[in-house]
């Protein structure tokens, strides 16, 4: 285990991987008017661009993990950035939706494999009972990414458009690349790890519960989250200049999830993530209800931030305990589930949309999918229970 300054700055560089792809996958739900303008689409078109990106790391994260069971971790999560990098530059050069949604599929194909061996990596360079607050500092990147990347990429879309924006997130991938190189050591896999050991690892209940209740429970989050610029603009009424700031906002709720949630891991995983998911179906039904009050729906803002970090890094935690023997592919699906809600999400928000009935609609839908995740999660704590436990727990 390396020494803790060592350890400190080698969590700094893998948070940084959060932060570049949490930039570029939140700034796109802020760019969609501005894309869609360019490309002479409608919102919910341009919303397929998402779903693109969402569909890559459903695809992207089993695929590599079985693909690179023997390949060093610091080499991998270096291949990932490159490919990320490729991918916004590709975007930038879009002329039209279908290159628009390849790209976007291409840039999706790394995410889950960068954001859950990151995890892994940041657990196995800390004491087990740290475990926890190390999982919750590697996300920390994806946090502030919604503070200061996704609001400046808003900001630069609106003045300079929208492929400026995409252009700076590539050349935030170039210096993440640096920072891994730098300040990563090498590190070889689990000596058990194969393709067969990560692929066994998937056919447990314990693990396949959780993680249909992040894909049905965070489908909730974006479907209101993939319509926050109309919904803040034509129902709060907020200017777009003053956009940005309500994603600063946002990105600060989910910072201070990512700083509370290290802490409330290390006691107790399975509470977390419970509080997160049961949190966010109570704020969006807030939300829908009180979208036209902006005194009210900007502190909901706050709040719902602080409730998906909340629930991200338990769900992250749980699957890594109970697949400890094979942690890469529980983890990097973790966040494929994540993304099939981001597909679905935005899918479902740009139906009710189409549909005519307004941007509260998103939030209101993005209701009946968080509890239906509460639900799933409550279901696979029960499971837990009763199903011998495979492994020792990530933290204490």
């Amino acid at each position: 285990m390396p020494r803790a300054r060592s350890a400190s700055l080698a969590i700094t560089a893998l948070a940084s991987c959060g932060f570049a792809v949490g930039t570029t996958e939140f700034a796109s739900m802020s760019l969609l008017p501005w894309i869609a303008d360019d490309l002479g689409v409608t919102n919910p078109q341009a919303g397929w661009a998402v779903s693109a990106y969402a569909i890559g790391v459903v695809i992207g994260a089993p695929s590599i993990t079985v693909l690179t069971p023997r390949m060093d971790r610091k080499k991998l999560l270096v291949m990932c950035a490159l490919l990320f990098t490729v991918g916004n530059l590709l975007t930038a050069c879009a002329f039209n939706l279908p290159t628009l949604i390849a790209a976007r599929f291409l840039t999706g194909l790394p995410h889950g494999v960068t954001l859950g061996i990151a995890a892994v990596v940041a657990a196995s360079l800390v004491r087990p009972e740290k475990s926890g607050t190390a999982i919750a500092r590697t996300a920390l990147g994806l946090s502030i990414a919604n503070i200061m990347g996704v609001p400046a990429a808003t900001w630069l879309g609106s003045q300079f458009g929208w492929k400026a924006a995409y252009l700076v997130v590539a050349g935030i991938g170039a210096l993440t690349i640096l920072g891994l190189l730098r300040l990563l050591p090498s590190i070889p896999p689990q000596h058990s790890a194969s393709a067969r050991t990560e692929l066994q690892s998937m056919t447990r209940i314990q693990v396949w519960l959780p993680l249909v209740a992040g894909a049905v429970g965070f489908g909730g989050s974006f479907a209101f989250y993939t319509y926050i610029t109309p919904t803040m603009t034509e129902v709060t009424g907020i200017s777009e200049t003053a956009l940005p700031w309500v994603l600063v906002l946002y990105g600060c709720g989910m910072t201070m999830g990512s700083l509370v949630s290290g802490p409330c891991l290390d006691r107790s995983i399975d509470k977390s993530a419970l509080a997160g998911v049961s949190g966010m179906a109570v704020l969006l039904t807030l939300i829908s209800l009180t979208a036209h009050i902006w005194y009210v729906v900007l502190p909901l803002m706050f709040l719902m931030g602080t409730a998906m970090s909340l629930f991200t890094n338990g769900l992250q935690a749980r699957l890594m305990r109970e697949a400890s023997d094979a942690p890469n592919m529980s983890a990097a699906m973790n966040h494929a589930a994540f993304n099939l809600a981001n597909a679905f999400g935005a899918y479902l928000g740009g139906v009710v949309v189409a549909a005519g009935w307004g941007y509260r609609a998103p939030a209101a839908a993005g209701v009946v999918l968080a509890v239906g995740g509460t639900v799933i999660l409550l279901a696979a704590f029960s499971v837990g229970k009763r199903a011998p436990r495979l492994s020792e727990p990530v933290a204490s």
